[in-house]
């Protein structure tokens, strides 16, 4: 219940965090070691096994994989051009359209009777391939006018993600006993740390926010519908089953939204990470339902055949 209701806990921490941002500007150095924590306890939850599953479904890992890294990274430029965005919003808006599929998506994928092994593999991969392609797609689509620091966010996404991936896995693979016992308090600990992250954001861009935040929300609200939209039908018009496309839908659409504003914080300003902030909370509310709507439809009735 508790995790479910996350968007809820998201939306009054940050409330607080908008009209008493003293409370939360001072956490700003403790963005990095939180996300750190997610990306570990998403490790912990993962094994080599999984991993093999990219050979028994390559195909639908091949294409969800190129359609996270070729239509969000486009659709949020596009997005921010037709919404006018000055340099900053549109370094954010390409942050989250670049980075990989949220964790989010797996349970989403569960809850919709999706295909959950491959939602699990394609998150690792597209984790994974995201320490490379984030940082070259953000400098291919705006390094010409801002100054993108491709090797020092390479470092970053190796330092924040494929160490305390890689570290979880380990973990788990040896002491796997200890992990399973601890694997209830996994989900609690990422909520509790994704929301501080957004309540940071929020206080470091509470003077902001009123100027532009519903325009903003707006945007990204598109953003991730296109994502969800064209997840779901690009793979339905290739031939996919039922299961399959929703899985995608859920990986395309649904992004690793801290990861782009802790990046946003990091290397760019606070007010580059309004996207990622308001993605992050978006995000959970419109795939909890979709995955509602898709738990109660079965999967055959799909027009998905």
């Amino acid at each position: 219940m508790v995790i479910q209701l996350f968007p809820l806990w998201a939306l009054l921490l940050s409330a607080i965090a908008f009209f008493q941002p003293d409370l939360f500007v001072g956490l700003k150095t403790q963005i990095v070691p939180l996300l750190t924590i997610i990306m570990l306890a998403m490790g912990l939850t993962l094994s080599p096994a999984d991993f093999k599953q990219v050979l028994k479904n390559g195909k639908a890992v091949g294409v969800g994989v190129l359609l996270q890294f070729l239509v969000m990274p486009i659709a949020a430029f596009g997005v921010a051009f037709a919404f006018g965005f000055d340099t900053e919003l549109t370094v954010g808006m390409l942050l989250v359209g670049s980075v990989a599929g949220g964790t989010s998506s797996n349970v989403m994928c569960y809850l919709a009777k999706g295909d959950t092994a491959l939602s699990i593999s394609m998150t690792a991969i597209s984790t994974l391939l995201g320490v490379i392609l984030t940082p070259f797609l953000v400098s291919l689509m705006i390094g010409q006018s801002v100054d993108v620091p491709v090797a020092g966010m390479l470092m970053s996404l190796f330092k924040i993600v494929l160490l305390p991936v890689a570290a979880g896995v380990l973990i788990n693979t040896f002491f796997s006993k200890f992990v399973r016992k601890a694997e209830p308090i996994f989900p609690y600990i990422s909520m509790f740390a994704i929301v501080l992250i957004i309540a940071i954001v929020v206080a470091l861009s509470a003077s902001k926010i009123v100027q532009v935040g519903l325009v903003v929300a707006a945007a990204v609200i598109l953003h991730n519908a296109i994502g969800l939209l064209l997840g779901y039908w690009v793979t339905y018009l290739l031939g996919f089953d039922a299961r399959v496309c929703r899985t995608i839908a859920f990986e395309v659409g649904l992004q690793n939204s801290g990861l782009a504003a802790a990046l946003a914080v990091k290397f760019f300003t606070p007010m580059a990470a309004l996207p990622g902030t308001i993605f992050s909370v978006w995000h959970n509310i419109s795939g909890s339902l979709l995955a509602s709507y898709w738990s109660r439809r079965p999967v055959d009735e799909d027009t998905a055949k």
